[in-house]
Formats: structure tokens, C-alpha cells, sequence
């Protein structure tokens, strides 16, 4: 069975407008904990940090969880909608 760690790769790497890239486990947990009060309660980012807790566990949701992911980063306009 596959374990997930920090350093594995997303499904996919995510750039933020900012210019930053979440590629690994370990950015999109930073990034998550990092989310403030506010964001934490959007249904979309309580999907996301769900998703990415469901993985941890099974790893085959990592995909769901990076488009969960990258979803709220749309909602949030921190990301252009285009595609993976």
C-alpha cells in the first residue's frame, strides 16, 4: 500500500497567482494550517481539508483531494480557473 508523506507529489502541482506551486503533501498541509478563521469556515475549504485528511488515510482520494484543492483556490480567486 502506498503511504503518503510531506515530500509525495500531489496529483497534480498547483500555481497560485502569486506565483508559488503547492507540488507535495507537504505544501498543501502549509498552506491548509495557514488558511485563516474565515476561509476555514467556506464549505469549500472544509471539503478540501476533509478530502486531504481521507487521503492521509487512503491514498487513493489524493486525486479528489488535489481537485478539492484546487477548487477552493478557484472560489477564492488565488488561482485562474483553467485547467490541471
Amino acid at each position: 500500500m502506498l503511504e503518503l508523506e510531506k515530500r509525495s507529489p500531489l496529483a497534480f502541482p498547483i500555481t497560485l497567482k502569486d506565483g508559488r506551486i503547492l507540488a507535495t503533501i507537504g505544501d498543501a498541509a502549509d498552506y491548509l494550517s495557514a488558511l485563516n478563521a474565515d476561509q476555514r469556515e467556506r464549505g469549500y475549504w472544509k471539503t478540501a481539508i476533509l478530502m486531504f485528511n481521507n487521503a492521509m488515510r487512503e491514498p487513493s482520494y489524493l486525486r479528489i483531494a488535489t481537485i478539492n484543492m484546487r477548487s477552493a483556490l478557484v472560489y477564492d480567486r488565488l488561482i485562474d480557473d483553467v485547467g490541471p
